[in-house]
């Protein structure tokens, strides 16, 4: 089912921890652990057991920039097989929040990225088609998604030669969340011309027309959305909804009706306690969704609603995205896998998930903004969550006691790199003197045309020592959580081609990220306290490294705390131990060589250079006149909306020139 495609065979240790996995999977045990130093080819590992076990995959990281590294990994070493990305769909997120101290309600505030949601959707709809599938997941996945079977049953097959009332498929495409759009062709649409119905489904880059001859179907093709360029002629295809939570018409009256009584007894609640302010707040909210949810079958925030929508118990937990591993027809619930990449930092935040969620939202209840079902939209509890968790392999290079003992203390064990790298060596430098220190290491590796990271404990401090250092005659960009998740991508393969020499983060540059152009790994106050300089995240940090023949990482403190020695002692007993593999395999080391792709930013925009290439030269090549035309509108309108209308009149009449030819 699953073919590995790689010019590369598994060395060094990679075999052994290969069998044992791929034995205690057949063997069926619950859980076990692959101990892997950084740079060892955990992923390579991972993808030879799915190989060889063959079982739809989910693999879990902590992070959207590590999940997308992953999936490019992934997708590169199975080009057949169906891999998907799975992570929030927000760029940008503020949660609906109240604080009563103060009086203040702040609305949910998000920036949707529809690239990502196309994603989720593609991941679901695959899961639902075919059993060659790998996700990779953020945290994402213990979230609320809709109902697997609601929306397994929503799914919409047309064949040629089928006979299908038009009205009854438009109709079925309005209740699946398509809206019906002749002039703009946009994902989640569908147009009619004459006998020709053109669907752009939500998880897709093509859209499909369907051509009727009366009510039969006479021809299928997919078609480029913008062009309407005939990509390919199918006998098949399947439409699936355009978001997760799709109900029935009867379905929607009895959950609508559930609402209004909840919504009743809420309301006499307020009254009766004398809150007449928060009775007439949740009166006026709840009727507004109910009056949208029965005019267009939405409404925002329709996830607070899921458990009428989905018609489940009161407490009950919420469907996700490993039900959809659970709930495919013909197919075992448990016979899948699961891989927990760096289970150290990835499972304590599963286990933090639910608690925040419920303290926020309970003030919203307790002052009227929403009803009491609203708690039920939640993430997964923890327990919840290893109830349902199917076998599962925790990877890690610092597990925790709670991976060791669920594994029952037997473990795979990965410490020898392929390409005979050791682990980096460690110095320990003063910090009073550490930044003009880092600037004359730095240099010493950008001569040889190597990369340097450097650690530091806040934002502000990254941007700011970023700015110092870019007025000298390095370069050097910053990264963190606030930037968003692909810019975040494109900095690091930026760093990988050499177009910067350094690169400063907080939190980001540790667990994962696969940079084997770094030599050096600079950490600043690396004696101060705290989650950022304890023992395992010192361990990570200094694994960016060890990708480099000459690796080496430098702690900057005036002391070494109880936690530097620790992650001193950690990578001096791996690298004697490479060192001893080494001399007795005769191995010289040789930095690892891999390519920079573009994985996740191609699968998200395939024609963004050319767009690019459009707004800034005016012109590109195989870009068409359709899509030029669609870029000038927009910039035609941008500049109505900024009042500088001279361009506005000139962008239009080279829209006219353009249809004219």
């Amino acid at each position: 089912m699953f073919k590995l495609v790689s010019e590369y065979a598994p060395s060094g240790d990679q075999p052994q921890a290969i069998n044992q996995l791929t034995t205690w999977i057949d063997s069926g045990e619950r859980c076990n652990t692959l101990l892997g130093a950084t740079g060892t080819g955990k992923t390579f590992t991972m993808a030879n057991v799915i190989a060889k076990v063959n079982k739809p995959t989910l693999i879990l990281s902590h992070n959207k920039t590590l999940a997308a590294q992953l999936f490019e990994e992934m997708r590169a070493l199975f080009p057949h097989n169906a891999v998907s990305y799975f992570v929030s769909y927000y760029d940008y997120y503020q949660p609906e929040a109240y604080i009563p101290q103060r009086d203040i309600y702040i609305e949910k505030d998000a920036a949707r990225n529809d690239d990502l949601d196309r994603l989720r959707l593609k991941a679901t709809s695959s899961l639902m088609t075919r059993d060659d599938v790998i996700i990779v997941s953020s945290v994402s996945c213990i979230y609320g998604l809709g109902s697997p079977d609601s929306y397994h049953n929503r799914i919409v097959g047309l064949s040629r030669g089928k006979i299908i009332e038009r009205r009854s498929l438009l109709l079925e495409l309005t209740e699946m969340q398509y809206s019906r759009n002749d002039i703009e062709f946009t994902r989640g649409t569908f147009r009619v011309r004459g006998d020709v119905l053109e669907i752009y489904p939500a998880y897709e880059k093509f859209a499909v027309r369907v051509e009727f001859f009366g009510d039969e179907i006479e021809r299928i093709e997919l078609i480029h959305p913008t062009s309407g360029e005939t990509l390919a002629e199918e006998t098949d295809v399947f439409i699936f909804p355009a978001v997760h939570y799709v109900m029935p018409e009867d379905g929607l009256r009895e959950a609508t009706k559930s609402i209004r009584e909840e919504l009743k007894e809420r309301v006499e609640n307020f009254k009766s306690q004398g809150k007449l302010l928060e009775a007439q707040r949740i009166t006026a909210r709840t009727r507004y969704d109910l009056d949208m949810i029965r005019e267009i079958g939405y409404c925002g925030g329709i996830e607070n609603y899921a458990r009428h929508l989905e018609n489940r118990p009161k407490g009950s937990r919420p469907f996700c995205l490993l039900d959809y591993f659970r709930h495919v027809p013909n197919r075992d619930p448990n016979d899948w896998l699961m891989f927990i990449d760096e289970s150290h930092v990835t499972l304590p935040q599963v286990r933090a998930m639910y608690n925040g969620d419920q303290a926020r939202k309970r003030t919203l209840i307790e002052h009227g903004f929403r009803l009491p079902s609203a708690l039920d939209n939640r993430p997964l509890t923890f327990d919840e969550f290893e109830k349902i968790t199917p076998q599962t392999i925790y990877v890690s290079a610092t597990p925790n006691e709670y991976e060791l003992k669920r594994s029952r203390g037997e473990i795979a064990q990965q410490i020898i790199r392929p390409t005979g790298l050791l682990d980096p060596i460690v110095e320990v430098r003063p910090a009073s003197t550490q930044v003009p220190d880092l600037l004359v290491a730095a240099r010493e590796c950008v001569k040889n045309k190597e990369r340097v990271l450097v650690t530091v404990l806040t934002k502000k401090l990254a941007e700011d020592l970023a700015k110092y250092i870019d007025n000298t005659e390095l370069q050097c960009r910053y990264l963190h959580s606030d930037i968003e998740t692909l810019e975040r991508l494109e900095i690091l393969r930026a760093l990988r081609e050499g177009k910067f020499d350094v690169l400063i983060g907080v939190n980001l540059l540790r667990e994962g990220l696969d940079l084997p152009e770094v030599s050096l790994v600079c950490i600043l106050d690396a004696d101060k306290a705290g989650f950022l300089r304890s023992e395992t995240s010192l361990v990570q940090t200094m694994g960016r490294a060890a990708r480099h023949v000459k690796a080496r990482v430098i702690l900057y403190g005036d002391k070494i705390t109880s936690q530097m020695q620790g992650a001193i002692d950690e990578t001096s007993r791996r690298r004697e131990i490479q060192l001893a593999y080494n001399q007795e395999h005769n191995i010289t080391p040789t930095s690892i060589q891999k390519a920079i792709r573009k994985g996740i930013e191609n699968e998200l925009s395939a024609r963004q250079t050319a767009r690019e290439a459009f707004h800034e030269h005016g012109t590109a090549d195989d870009f068409n006149v359709e899509e030029q035309i669609e870029l000038l509108e927009q910039k035609m309108l941008d500049s109505a909306d900024s009042l500088d209308f001279e361009k506005a009149a000139l962008l239009r009449d080279e829209i006219s020139s353009l249809r004219k030819g």
